[in-house]
């Protein structure tokens, strides 16, 4: 292809080079003409023009700010609008009105009525109040509330009880203070805590938080079906309690699916229970008020008493969950309906002002009842009583009775003896009935409470499933993210929350099912603490949290207190729960998903990485710390993937490399536009392949120029190349004379910027295809060395389809065989340094390292001529097996004796061209290289401006001909790479 001349004085606009796509990979805006102005598909105008007159170069394309241009969905009833691109708004105006017509796919007169799409049916949404306050309070005020808060009384005394009520709403307030200040800083969609920790932390933590929070849903449902079974048996009164509550708990979990699979707005009117359980509170502060009956005070209610409180201040604990963090493991699920409103924020109106104001406002009224009726009812009744009418005290017996009741007129010193008591706070888990003014309604309240909770935790559990099925983190669970109907309805995800929740229905003991959950609530609530201090403190300008009350040192306490809990209550089930995150967290580091959330953990990184680098600015290079840095003149990667896997195996996870790609061009802005690829399409070619490297490309007027610009700019501070690695130029003998300077040029640049040279060659040649990575013309010559090519071209009509992945003989394991070094020229050791890390490599860890050096004098000088030891020096540069010197016995004939210094002996051929210029000629080595995997040898340097282009071309074509194994020529920057001392 010829190249189309530049415009004078015009030079090279990198602004025409780069797409005019969006970043996040979105069609560029749709625009119309009606013949006044130019508009977007909708009718907003992008600039008004007489249709009399045309666009000049002082007109504009540019728009106000719009909510539009920043959204990533789609707004209801259009299609989604776009900024112009920088490309339209800056080139010429021709150019432009050609991208505005092809963008539309019409002629600027044609109406744009078609884009505007149909409306969609609104899906149901709920506001604060309904949709996050009253099913946060509800999921609340659950089962715990009235069959375990009286017992828990009595154990922990209302002193530690309110301790054990204040410590939970410490840690559900901090995290709701947190998700207050996630959920605010961006727009939420449906998956709830997941959503949320995943958007924040990234899928690692996300994902694993995602199983365990929709696991602890799952269970959740049977904690407070197991509750309301309970109650039901206690009003049966059958002999077989256990498989009662079984049998119930199965058909209420059945009963609870029915209503959730009926749809949200089934769902939404058991925000009926709420004011049952109102009226149950009600009933149960008027039943504290009215003087006790005769037949509750047999059964220890005496209103409220000064000294029954004074009594029950104090713990009394009993049995073997007696003690603290036994009574707050069972008590603390009772606090972990916080994020039932963040489960169904796909559902929410506007999520980011729901979520905030109704989890928080939920806390509060709840915590505030928690410490009224925990206060109310240890005021008001004992810990031990019969519940016989005839144990009152007679005044024979007045001396020995035990118990505060003894102060009433009771006497319960029999059963309290014998352990035998059945009614008081320790003994009955029905006491808030017993206290009430009219008892079925506390039942009812405890019916409306189990149930709600319940069909709360089995709404939660399937969406926040549901969101982490559909984000393709794990395999076989994304047939569990198939939606139905309007609202998108996870109908598997609703069954398999009723298998997990039946199985442990089957376990009919709520104070076995209580901890275990609680220890999955607490993960989940420590990993939202943790995302918003994370968040935090990385400084991201992407942290715009609305909600400002909040600190990211009270979220990093949040986190701490809740690990440190979750050890102190069940520390099996805490290893359990930490163990699964870790292997989930494992599992996605290694499949590494194509998903890219913009997170936390990632600003992380760059705030690492950046102080990183500037610390290195600190320290001195010393030799010791030596690392090839190298910059390899790859073009295009997927082009030479043998030279990218060469070098990518002595540097993977050892140094830095970088793929640089040079394009030349020239043209005339007007007539053409030329498109050059994006970094992004090379890097995925390179992580797919599994090569650590960067990738750097520059658009310039020649190849020389190019690669001089990234000698100088390629990395960063302390890491930035210092070996130049480059391909052999095999057509020199056709190509032009200047492109041979150009070739030998770049390597005189790369000395006299102190680089290090390589240059590798293969018998086959380096580049695989024939065929430049465009729809543009091919090149008129392909070279090894570097990727040259003028691409003329409509971007639109780029395809940037995944390249294929070749193998060469560099991913193969390399077995027994030599690395033969020829190390003729004392470059500083860069010669040797290179075979020992590729020996520390697993495929080539078998091969033996040869070196050969040029005559006796050489030879001596690396060896250790004391007898005793007879080592050589080299051998402390580990890896180095054999020393060998090449010697020339007989000039008229080319063979020369191998003397052995170690090893066995080898003959080689060796022709010595001694003339003017003092180096030695090595023609084939074919009797040594059969068993070779490569061949290094030490380069010849031509003096600039004395040695012809041509001449040291063909020194370096002698040198590396016709030899089966790749040949690595290697020449140092004349500066130590190696030592033998410590210092």
């Amino acid at each position: 292809m010829e190249e189309v001349p530049a415009a004078p004085n015009e030079g090279i606009s990198l602004s025409a080079l780069r797409s005019q796509f969006s970043v996040n990979g979105e069609e560029g805006p749709k625009y119309g003409f009606d013949g006044n102005r130019y508009h977007y598909g909708d009718g907003t105008s992008v600039a008004s023009q007489n249709s009399t007159q045309i666009l000049t170069g002082y007109d504009t394309l540019d728009v106000g700010p719009n909510y539009d241009f920043y959204a990533n969905t789609n707004a209801q009833g259009r299609v989604r609008r776009s900024r112009p691109s920088l490309f339209q708004l800056h080139s010429n105006i021709e150019v432009s009105l050609k991208h505005l017509e092809t963008n539309t796919g019409r002629a600027p007169g044609d109406s744009s009525e078609d884009d505007v799409e149909e409306p969609q049916s609104e899906p149901t949404r709920f506001g604060w109040v309904k949709g996050v306050m009253i099913r946060c309070m509800l999921n609340i005020w659950g089962v715990i509330l009235y069959l375990r808060l009286p017992w828990i009384t009595a154990q922990a005394g209302i002193g530690l009880t309110w301790v054990i009520i204040l410590l939970s709403s410490c840690i559900t307030g901090i995290t709701g203070l947190s998700t207050s200040a996630i959920a605010t800083n961006g727009r939420v969609k449906g998956g709830g805590t997941y959503f949320l920790i995943s958007r924040s932390l990234g899928p690692e933590l996300g994902g694993s938080i995602g199983l365990i929070f929709a696991f602890a849903n799952a269970v959740a449902v049977a904690m407070h079906t197991v509750g309301f079974a309970e109650t039901v048996q206690a009003l049966m009164e059958v002999m077989d309690p256990i498989n009662d509550i079984r049998i119930i708990g199965v058909i209420t979990v059945t009963c609870l699916l029915a209503i959730s699979l009926a749809g949200m707005e089934w769902e939404a009117k058991v925000f009926l229970f709420f004011f049952v359980i109102l009226v149950s509170f009600a009933n149960y502060i008027v039943g504290t008020i009215i003087p006790a009956t005769p037949q509750k005070q047999a059964k220890g209610f005496f209103s409220y008493q000064a000294d029954i409180f004074a009594e029950n201040f104090v713990p009394g604990w009993r049995g073997p969950e007696g003690n603290f963090f036994g009574m707050f493991s069972i008590f603390f699920p009772s606090a972990t309906g916080i994020l039932a409103g963040a489960n169904i924020s796909g559902d929410l109106k506007d999520p980011t002002v729901a979520i905030p104001r109704g989890t928080l406002m939920a806390i509060f009224w709840t915590t505030l009842s928690y410490l009224i009726i925990a206060a109310t009812i240890g005021a008001c009744m004992v810990r031990d009583a019969s519940g016989v009418m005839n144990d009152t005290l007679a005044v024979s017996s007045a001396d020995s009775c035990q118990g505060l009741a003894c102060q009433y007129g009771w006497d319960f010193t029999n059963c309290i003896t014998n352990r035998t008591c059945t009614y008081g706070l320790s003994n009955q888990y029905q006491s808030m009935s017993l206290v009430s003014g009219f008892a079925p309604l506390i039942t009812a309240g405890i019916f409306g409470a189990t149930l709600s909770s319940a069909l709360a935790c089995l709404v939660s559990a399937p969406k926040v499933f549901q969101c982490l099925c559909k984000d393709n983190l794990y395999p076989v669970i994304g047939f569990f993210g198939k939606g139905n109907g309007k609202n998108d309805e996870p109908i598997r995800g609703y069954v398999l929350a009723y298998i997990i929740a039946v199985c442990f229905v089957l376990i009919a003991e709520l104070n076995t099912i209580a901890p275990i959950i609680s220890n999955f609530f607490l993960c989940s609530y420590a990993l939202i603490n943790f995302s918003c201090f994370h968040a935090s403190i990385t400084n991201s300008p992407g942290w715009r949290p609305s909600f400002r009350f909040y600190s990211k040192w009270m979220s990093l306490l949040g986190a701490v207190v809740s690990v440190i809990i979750m050890f102190l209550l069940t520390w099996w089930a805490a290893l359990i729960a930490i163990g699964i995150v870790i292997f989930l967290l494992g599992y996605v580091l290694y499949k590494r998903p194509s998903v890219n959330w913009g997170s936390s953990v990632q600003a992380g990184s760059y705030n690492m990485a950046l102080s990183y680098c500037v610390s290195l600015n600190q320290v001195d290079d010393h030799i010791k710390n030596y690392r090839p840095q190298c910059l390899v003149l790859t073009g295009p990667p997927s082009c030479r993937p043998a030279l990218v896997d060469f070098v990518g195996t002595f540097t993977k996870n050892l140094s830095l490399m970088i793929c640089g790609n040079v394009v030349t061009v020239s043209y005339h802005l007007e007539s053409s536009r030329c498109f050059y690829p994006s970094d992004l399409h090379h890097v995925i070619w390179l992580n797919k392949r599994q090569i650590k490297s960067f990738y750097h490309g520059v658009v310039a007027n020649d190849l020389r120029t190019g690669v001089k610009m990234l000698l100088q700019g390629a990395g960063l501070g302390r890491i930035r190349p210092n070996v130049l690695l480059t391909g052999f130029k095999r057509d020199w003998r056709k190509d032009k004379p200047s492109c041979i300077d150009n070739y030998i040029g770049i390597l005189h640049d790369a000395f006299d910027l102190q680089y290090g040279v390589c240059v590798l060659r293969m018998r086959e040649g380096l580049d695989m295809f024939r065929q430049a990575q465009t729809h543009g013309e091919e090149p008129d010559n392909h070279e090894d060395f570097i990727y040259f090519v003028l691409v003329i071209v409509d971007p639109d009509a780029m395809v940037t389809e995944p390249q294929p992945q070749p193998s060469t003989v560099f991913q193969s394991q390399q077995g027994k065989k030599t690395i033969d070094v020829y190390w003729l020229f004392d470059d500083g050791g860069l010669t040797l340094l290179l075979p020992y890390l590729l020996t520390r490599k697993k495929r080539w860890a078998r091969c033996k390292v040869r070196v050969f050096v040029r005559g006796i004098t050489y030879l001596c000088s690396l060896i250790d001529l004391n007898p005793p030891h007879r080592m050589t020096k080299l051998t402390q540069v580990r890896g180095i097996t054999d020393l060998c010197s090449l010697i020339d016995l007989n000039p008229p004939h080319p063979m020369t004796k191998l003397t052995q210094v170690r090893g066995k002996t080898d003959l080689c051929s060796l022709i010595d061209l001694n003339p003017p210029h003092p180096m030695t000629k090595l023609t084939q080595v074919r009797g040594i290289t059969d068993l070779c995997s490569l061949i290094d040898r030490t380069m010849p340097v031509g003096r600039r401006g004395q040695c012809p282009s041509a001449l040291y071309m063909a020194w370096l074509e002698t040198l590396s001909r016709d030899l089966r194994p790749p040949v690595l020529l290697v020449r140092g920057n004349q500066e130590n790479v190696l030592t033998f001392y410590c210092q």
